[in-house]
């Protein structure tokens, strides 16, 4: 996928950032944690706010009150569904990426006689709890080991795959190393012995080109706050014929497999969010790719010798770095941030923060537990400039070079 190459630079990029600075940013710090999650596009607020203030009506009932609602809901659906390449109708809205991923799980589990789930150790914790939540009733979950770029290797599938396979569920983008997986491939696999293919497509959507078709997926999550809509709102691709047991019982709402009222301003910001993406990709990934090499490169300018990349060079997301700063594990990556206040970024997935221990998706991939836990996930977004870039890389490398020299402690 060459917009998300090593050779991408910010030469080669559309143009420069045209958007106003974003309100949630002003006067902060430098923001490179955009994969846990994005500011609200002030377009997709301004797609919400009528159904916060004067479109207040249920789009079940069937009054003059409804009508909008439930054409903003049809709209948001196709939408999105534009922006995946999918129809209309395979559109289920969640309450966000874990309902997505519980009900893509548990719900293609539990509709079918197989009993085998597969999945694979650095998935989001959704993935993985929906993954227990199913072996405690008696399913069996095997889980595929990955390559020292964390990808899972096809061939591994194939050795573990059977008639008995229910389900197989392999995130599309990792949101720590922004590994891409060879979807295509596994859901071919995964079709040959009759399984579903599940992905995880939240750190995807948005950021690289997404088309359920080609990939070949049967179930694909999306989350609203990762593509710059606001959080406690997401969606799940269920393409035409797959059954599913809806986890929420009650009106019937999303072809009966999503119960509730539907949260109508959220659903609109959500399908904006979409259409912006629609518009702008590839070249908002062109530039991301150009910005992230970038700051790699800084970095390994500024700390000669001590930067080590976690993940592929090539075939990742745009926005996103992980590298291990050489020299600071008695102290952790994470104690280092905090000594860096200009700088807002994590070690690892946001359901991980807090925690003084190795990253387990680096881990999962074979990294030494000292370099693990040296490890920083620095991701850009829609915001970021190269003046930000440019500068977070300078306050990194002082502070690193300031513990290397012994002058100062986190």
């Amino acid at each position: 996928m060459s917009i998300v190459g090593p050779e991408t630079r910010l030469g080669s990029l559309p143009g420069a950032q045209q958007l106003e600075p974003h309100p949630g940013l002003a006067g902060g710090p430098i923001y490179l944690d955009y994969n846990a999650t994005t500011p609200v596009d002030p377009r997709a607020l301004d797609a919400a706010l009528p159904y916060l203030t004067t479109h207040f009506g249920n789009p079940s009932s069937s009054h003059h009150y409804a009508e909008r609602p439930r054409q903003a809901v049809a709209r948001a659906r196709e939408q999105l569904a534009a922006l995946l390449a999918a129809r209309p109708q395979e559109i289920v809205f969640t309450g966000g990426g874990s309902e997505a991923d519980t009900l893509a799980i548990r719900g293609a589990a539990l509709a079918q006689p197989r009993r085998q789930i597969i999945t694979q150790p650095s998935e989001h914790p959704a993935v993985l709890q929906a993954c227990a939540s199913l072996e405690a009733d008696g399913f069996a979950v095997t889980h595929l080991p990955l390559d020292r770029h964390g990808r899972v290797r096809p061939a591994d599938l194939q050795a573990v795959i059977s008639e008995r396979t229910a389900l197989v569920s392999i995130a599309y983008g990792n949101s720590e190393t922004g590994t891409l997986q060879p979807i295509a491939e596994l859901a071919a696999i995964a079709h040959a012995h009759g399984a579903l293919l599940h992905t995880d497509a939240a750190q995807a959507v948005a950021k690289v080109p997404v088309d359920v078709t080609r990939l070949g997926v049967d179930l694909l999550t999306v989350v609203g706050h990762k593509m710059y809509a606001p959080k406690g709102v997401g969606a799940l691709y269920v393409r035409s014929g797959v059954e599913l047991a809806p986890l929420i019982h009650g009106g019937g709402q999303e072809s009966g497999l999503r119960a509730g009222t539907e949260n109508v301003a959220f659903i609109a910001a959500l399908g904006a969010a979409a259409e912006i993406a629609r518009q702008e990709l590839p070249d908002s990934a062109v530039r991301l790719a150009g910005l992230r090499d970038l700051l790699q490169h800084e970095l390994e300018r500024l700390l000669p010798g001590l930067i080590t990349l976690n993940g592929p060079p090539g075939e990742r997301l745009p926005g996103t770095l992980n590298v291990s700063i050489d020299g600071i594990a008695h102290l952790g990556a994470r104690r280092l941030l905090a000594a860096i206040p200009g700088v807002a970024a994590a070690t690892g997935s946001a359901c991980h923060e807090g925690v003084d221990a190795p990253s387990p998706v680096l881990l999962a991939m074979g990294l030494p537990a000292e370099r693990a836990i040296s490890a920083l996930r620095l991701t850009l977004g829609r915001w970021s400039t190269e003046p930000e870039i440019r500068h977070a890389a300078q306050l990194i490398a002082a502070q690193v070079t300031r513990l290397h020299a012994g002058d100062v402690a986190p």
